[in-house]
């Protein structure tokens, strides 16, 4: 429904845990570091859009994200669209999902070096500090591998 993501609107702290590399799928080094966020709603609450603060990233340049979430009544499903500064002018193809019981998978398709990727997002809508999980699979689904984590706190 469309009020599914409404926990996440408002300003945050964001916990980030990552692999350093999550491009490379033999990458097995992770990195942490904090981010801020904020979410706000679009289009009569049918949507959101939140940006992602990253000063002091451990591998490159600060940079800024923003996520696009649309809501379809029709399907019932969200698709959420990715871009960030680290890629200018690209915006990722969608995952497209649903939540169930606070706990929302979306997934999609998309290419990272040349290379076919299945891509999952994991929302856990819990209160007070919900977290997303990102997954990517590169056979196709068969084995999934968990490359970033986000614990969301609210901010000041």
């Amino acid at each position: 429904m469309s009020a599914d993501f409404d926990f996440l609107l408002g300003r945050w702290q964001v916990h980030n845990r990552k692999l350093r590399d999550n491009t490379d799928p033999d990458c097995t080094e992770w990195v942490e570091f904090a981010a801020t966020s904020e979410a706000v709603p679009v289009l009569h609450g049918i949507g959101n859009v939140d940006r992602m603060h990253v000063p002091d990233p451990p591998d490159g340049e600060p940079f800024e994200g923003l996520t696009l979430r649309l809501f379809d009544p029709a399907a019932g499903t969200w698709s959420i669209w990715w871009s960030s500064t680290r890629a200018p002018g690209r915006l990722d193809p969608p995952v497209v999902g649903r939540f169930t019981d606070g706990h929302g998978v979306f997934t999609g398709d998309d290419t990272l070096r040349g290379r076919p990727v299945r891509v999952s997002f994991e929302w856990h809508a819990g209160p007070g500090c919900p977290t997303w999980r990102q997954s990517f699979s590169w056979d196709g689904g068969a084995t999934w591998v968990l490359n970033w984590v986000m614990t969301l706190h609210p901010a000041p």
